[in-house]
């Protein structure tokens, strides 16, 4: 049985990969940051991350 720890985050453009128990979880679905999880609304553009501007 193998385990994942880590996996790219549910974000279509994002490039960041996310270690799950640090992972920000919504409707079963793993985010690098708030603004991801929350489909960047209000314009908030990015995660935050250096070289990802999803």
């Amino acid at each position: 049985m193998t385990t994942v720890t880590q996996m790219k985050c549910a974000c279509e453009p994002c490039l960041c990969i996310v270690s799950v128990d640090k992972a920000v979880e919504k409707e079963g679905k793993y985010y690098c940051s708030q603004a991801c999880a929350n489909e960047h609304k209000d314009g908030q553009s990015g995660c935050g991350h250096s070289g990802c501007g999803c």
